[in-house]
């Protein structure tokens, strides 16, 4: 044994000697060699050790900077990062085979992998036994987890529902992948403190992630978000001590019970069960895209009498989605064989959602027989629309209490929800984008309910007859990347609801004789024609973030007067400028400008939260005067505002172009 030792203290040493020599040549970075030597020091096995002494023998400088140039940083969605290298080496790659997923995520302070997980779950319950003692809640925190099909994920469930039982925790985990949706509403039905979701979402194969809810079942925001953020990066080890056996909380397995309440909660969202009757014939083809969505969906659909099929290749759990580029139902690419089946048995709708189940992304068989992709506003509005047409055809709303009734969108969604809102006497409440700002409304609405405590127990009929006397009624909320929500019972947009609602609205369509976007156009005729166009300018690394915060601050200090011959009326800053919504809640700071020009055109710009560019959101409408449009009119409007939304990106790109030369000239 003491040869042992005296071997692995010899081999570290030698590594320790590589490591420093690669800083001093200028190859390693002072930062990743810091955290190289944080992580080994700590190390559970020699796994890590080998990882490092292989990447450093090849000379893999770059992979290792890339790997430890920083500790991967717990920010208010979480973590999320690559659990698979873009070098695997030969210890991580252990015994599987070049084809399969490797033996062990990729080792590294900034990756996804057991280090990490560990450190986010150690702070987690930390911050929740800490709000427990604030709150004098004397009872043991408890929190749901759940994962998707992606690598490594049920192996980093585990590992959370370990830590957080062994830190005095009660974890309730699913037996298998399930959908963020079903997460959230796991975390009220259980009456959890927190939910955890292991997911990327439609990221690319190699990477994972691990995101927060708190007990309300939305997303963390303040005072929670940095409260938590500070405890997991206060934490520099995946190491602890395990409380003694009579202090630490228990692992409960979950599955089936709470996907029979979910569904339940589901089945109300339909909102007229006689269009799905009448509409025997309507078709659809749908794909979880190797995802969730199959779990809730598929037996949903069934239950519902919706005459579907399903794509036989991607209705199985696969983390590598071999059969899209991207599993991404906002890219058409993604709904190709979706598509082909819809072709091949002519069917009218193609639904799609992705790995984790909280986006959906359309095609529908238009008027000339082809198929057509929608956009995430055209969705939105269609179910905006449709159900609070319903809503007041079943004598749920009327015209005494519209005013409690409400659409909720992000302010870079389309303004025709806001159209449709203000029409029926319902309010349009506008938040930032991420869905946790709807949910923090929804919390809001169901706290203005007295004696709420028992909320979460109460029928869908006993929580709507509520909210419509004491508080506020979610009608809808949704934003154009492609999420929605039809009701409260979920707090994070829910693709198994939308897929549900949407095909509501296409059996509505079907049975009067409708296609869908027939029924669009119906909607475009009477509310106004509104178009939106989305487009960003890409600058990647550290030059790139320098050029993106200087175009942000450019259109803050020197905002364009006119656009195209178009006065601008009036800028928002949402960084510096204090900004409410209707009902006078402040809107949270946000690096976002905004634009409103004389003729109604709406110009936002915002960096990026998770990739290297710049987002514009264009916003263009045409109200008809009087009555509606007709078709010959609504045709010709269409090729108007397209031309002009292009010709507005055209001119965007160029004024981002003269604004970084002339910024360049100033610093040179």
């Amino acid at each position: 044994m003491p040869e042992e030792l005296a071997a692995m203290s010899g081999d570290a040493e030698q590594l320790n000697s590589k490591i420093e020599r690669a800083v001093t040549d200028g190859h390693l970075m002072e930062s990743a060699a810091k955290n190289i030597h944080t992580l080994l020091e700590g190390a559970p096995t020699d796994l890590y050790s080998r990882v490092v002494d292989e990447l450093v023998s090849a000379t893999k400088w770059q992979e290792l900077n890339d790997r430890f140039y920083r500790t991967l940083s717990f920010g208010t969605g979480g973590l999320r990062g690559r659990t698979i290298g873009k070098i695997v080496t030969a210890s991580e790659r252990g015994n599987a085979r070049a084809s399969e997923r490797p033996e062990f995520p990729c080792v590294g302070t900034n990756a996804m992998n057991f280090f990490n997980i560990s450190r986010a779950t150690q702070g987690l319950v930390a911050y929740l036994h800490d709000w427990n003692r604030s709150a004098k809640i004397s009872a043991e925190p408890k929190f749901v987890i759940a994962y998707d099909p992606r690598f490594f994920s049920k192996e980093f469930a585990e590992l959370a529902a370990k830590v957080a039982s062994e830190n005095g925790c009660n974890a309730f985990i699913f037996g298998s992948p399930r959908s963020v949706p079903e997460l959230s509403f796991a975390v009220r039905y259980l009456r959890a403190s927190a939910g955890v979701m292991i997911t990327a979402s439609h990221n690319p194969p190699y990477d994972n992630g691990y995101k927060v809810y708190f007990c309300d079942g939305a997303q963390v925001i303040e005072p929670h978000a940095n409260g938590i953020i500070a405890k997991v990066n206060a934490i520099p080890s995946e190491s602890y001590t395990p409380l003694p056996k009579d202090r630490q909380g228990k692992v409960e397995m979950i599955g089936t019970d709470i996907d029979e309440a979910y569904m339940r909660r589901l089945g109300t969202l339909v909102l007229d069960s006689t269009v799905i009757r009448e509409a025997k014939s309507l078709k659809i083809v749908y794909t979880p895209l190797h995802g969730t969505g199959g779990v809730i969906i598929e037996p949903m659909l069934k239950r519902l009498g919706f005459n579907f099929e399903v794509v036989p290749e991607q209705d199985h759990f696969d983390g590598r989605f071999p059969t899209v580029k991207s599993p991404n139902p906002e890219n058409a690419e993604a709904l190709t064989m979706a598509i082909d089946l819809a072709e091949k048995e002519d069917a009218d709708v193609v639904v799609a959602t992705d790995p984790d189940c909280d986006r959906m992304g359309t095609a529908v068989r238009a008027r000339d027989g082809k198929m057509k992709l929608l956009t995430g506003n055209q969705i939105g509005s269609l179910l905006a629309w449709y159900r609070t047409r319903a809503l007041f055809e079943k004598g749920v709303l009327n015209k005494q209490n519209a005013s409690r009734g409400v659409i909720i969108k992000t302010f870079v969604t389309t303004d025709l929800q806001k159209a449709i809102a203000e029409h029926y006497g319902l309010r349009c409440v506008e938040t930032l984008t991420g869905f946790k700002y709807i949910g923090a409304k929804l919390g809001k609405y169901e706290r203005a309910i007295p004696d709420h405590q028992n909320y979460v127990d109460l029928s869908e009929e006993e929580t709507r007859k509520l909210r419509l006397e004491h508080s506020s009624f979610y009608v809808f909320g949704g934003e154009e990347s492609y999420g929605y929500s039809g009701a409260d019972f979920v707090r994070d947009k829910d693709g198994n609801g939308a897929v549900i609602m949407f095909c509501e609205v296409a059996a509505y369509a079907k049975a009067h004789g409708n296609t869908i976007d027939e029924l669009l156009d119906n909607i475009y005729s009477e509310f106004g024609y509104f178009a939106e166009k989305n487009g960003s300018l890409v600058f990647e690394g550290a030059e790139g973030a320098i050029k993106i915060a200087r175009l942000i601050n450019s259109y803050a200090t020197d905002p364009f007067p006119e656009v195209l011959g178009s006065k601008v009326t009036s800028v928002r800053n949402f960084e510096s400028d204090k900004i409410e919504d209707i009902e006078s809640d402040k809107i949270p700071k946000e690096k976002m400008l905004m634009f409103e020009l004389e003729d109604g055109t709406r110009i936002a710009v915002r960096p990026s939260g998770t990739e290297p560019k710049i987002k514009y959101y264009l916003f263009a409408h045409r109200r008809p005067e009087k009555g509606k449009f007709d078709s010959v009119d609504l045709n010709q409007i269409k090729t108007e505002v397209k031309e002009k939304l292009d010709r507005l990106w055209d001119w965007l790109q160029e004024d981002a172009e003269s604004r970084l030369r002339e910024d360049n000239q100033q610093r040179s």
